[in-house]
């Protein structure tokens, strides 16, 4: 059995962070112009990768293709965007205003086995999918095994 030592401010401060986290969220925009948070527009972003290509999904939900700029320069993949906050010509009174609006910028160090050829991108539901494919000689090779000079074995890459 272990003993551990009682901090009765533990509590309080777990309080107080929940607390300031709490008060953050409510002022971020307070003051901005048109009740639009300035605070940076970041979309989230999952990059995976197979034996054939690497992948890159964005969530850009109520953007249209052509506020989209994707470029590959100098082994540098980067994505640009605005998600523009569209007043309409009668007042609303609005009550609160969760989704971020702005420019964004993403930049991402592409490795060199990427084929810069073969890059495409897709928009579909609000997901930007970007897909690039790798050069032929980055891609696994299998490898026979002879044996004594008689049969062979293949080997299989690790896992």
């Amino acid at each position: 059995m272990t003993i551990t030592r009682w901090d009765p401010f533990r509590d309080v401060i777990a309080l107080q962070n929940r607390m300031n986290s709490l008060f953050q969220d409510y002022t971020r925009g307070q003051g901005e112009t048109e009740g639009v948070a300035a605070t940076a527009f970041v979309p989230p972003v999952d990059i995976y990768e197979d034996e054939h290509k690497i992948v890159l999904k964005l969530e850009v939900p109520g953007m249209k293709q052509e506020d989209l700029d994707i470029r590959l320069e100098n082994n540098t993949l980067t994505i640009r965007g605005e998600r523009k906050f569209e007043k309409e010509e009668k007042e609303e009174n609005f009550h609160r205003i969760e989704r971020r609006y702005g420019s964004f910028y993403r930049a991402f160090t592409v490795p060199n086995t990427v084929n810069t050829e073969g890059v495409q991108a897709a928009y579909d539901a609000g997901v930007l999918r970007i897909e690039l494919a790798k050069r032929a000689e980055a891609k696994p090779k299998q490898i026979k095994i002879a044996v004594n000079g008689s049969k062979e074995i293949e080997s299989k890459p690790a896992a």
